[in-house]
């Protein structure tokens, strides 16, 4: 990969971490207050939500991880299941993809459809 480009990745990856890390520390606790009984199961809602806007937002911060330290390794680019190169579209819209289009497509099916049989 051309050093240009990498270092343009490394760019977007590290404005996204700057943007996520400090959004991690605000999730308000649920029952804080007094009110009435939809009030408060509104704030727990509320909670939850953010709860799992957290938990969603760690998880993209790992990924933004493992894509920096990819780079150090000089394994960013190659997709982690068939070790083909990710195309240049992909990284610039998802820098911190693991995987290019078609096993990502591939990963998303197999998980859809394990999530049938569990319901079956």
């Amino acid at each position: 990969m051309e050093l240009s480009n990498l270092q343009r990745y490394k760019s977007l990856l590290l404005e996204k971490q700057r943007e996520l890390s400090p959004v991690r520390d605000l999730v308000p606790a649920a029952g804080g207050w007094e009110g009435d009984v939809i009030d408060q199961a509104n704030a727990d809602a509320e909670a939850e939500l953010q709860i799992r806007m957290q938990e969603t937002d760690a998880q993209l911060l790992e990924a933004i991880e493992e894509a920096l330290a990819s780079m150090e390794d000089g394994t960013y680019g190659i997709c982690s299941n068939c070790n083909r190169v990710i195309p240049k579209a992909r990284l610039e819209a998802v820098p911190w993809t693991r995987f290019c289009r078609a096993c990502m497509e591939a990963l998303e099916v197999d998980s859809c459809q394990g999530s049938q049989e569990q319901v079956a």
